[in-house]
């Protein structure tokens, strides 16, 4: 077994309000200015729920409740820079305004039957997400 690659571990969050969804224009390749839902790399020691609460925090500036897992997505060709397995939930918004973060360039809520082209597989999360809403 080669123990020097290891998959890297993600959260991503799927804020759904009035048929809508919270989209993240990502400032960083890969996907650079393509819309995104705000996640990012799990911090060791860290629970994968706060990781999703974290980077909801930070990239839109918002509180959000974990409502339910929507899915673990591992194809290891899901992120050009390597494998990486995300593990995504629904999430209700709490409190905040929602603001671009600093690692974003903008948010903004996308009608879910009119999406944009999306980063990573994130149209598949969000169709996940909504047939188990």
């Amino acid at each position: 077994m080669d123990m020097t690659k290891r998959a890297r571990l993600t959260a991503d969050a799927v804020v759904l309000k009035d048929k809508k969804v919270l989209l993240i224009k990502r400032i960083y390749d890969p996907y650079n200015n393509y819309w995104a839902l705000p996640g990012g790399l799990h911090d060791y020691g860290e629970e994968i729920e706060k990781t999703c609460l974290r980077e909801l925090k930070e990239e839109a500036c918002i509180n959000g409740k974990i409502e339910k897992l929507v899915g673990v997505y591992s194809n290891p060709k899901r992120d050009p820079r390597g494998q990486v397995v995300t593990i995504a939930y629904l999430v209700s918004w709490k409190s905040g305004e929602p603001n671009a973060g600093d690692e974003v360039k903008e948010f903004k809520w996308f009608s879910t039957d009119k999406l944009p082209k999306l980063a990573f597989d994130h149209a598949k999360i969000i169709k996940d997400a909504l047939q188990n809403d």
